[in-house]
């Protein structure tokens, strides 16, 4: 079997990769769950993170980032 012809999964066959594909599923087990057990993991979901941006080999102030909304 060829590279060409070789079975290709369905995800990367939509256009899509692999980490967005497992964030669609994830979502999709998430809301079938029932209460209290939806409830606990829509809290688990939230994502906080910080972004720094370096010029001229200096550190900017950090931006602090939860579920894509900026904090500052």
């Amino acid at each position: 079997m060829s590279a060409t012809t070789a079975a290709v999964p369905f995800w990367r066959a939509a256009g899509m990769t692999y980490i967005g594909y497992s964030n669609i599923c994830a979502a999709l087990v998430r809301n079938c769950l029932k209460e209290p057990f939806k409830s606990e993991a829509a809290s688990r979901e939230k994502v906080h993170f910080s972004i720094s941006k370096w010029t001229d080999g200096k550190q900017e102030k950090p931006i602090v980032v939860a579920d894509g909304v900026n904090l500052i």
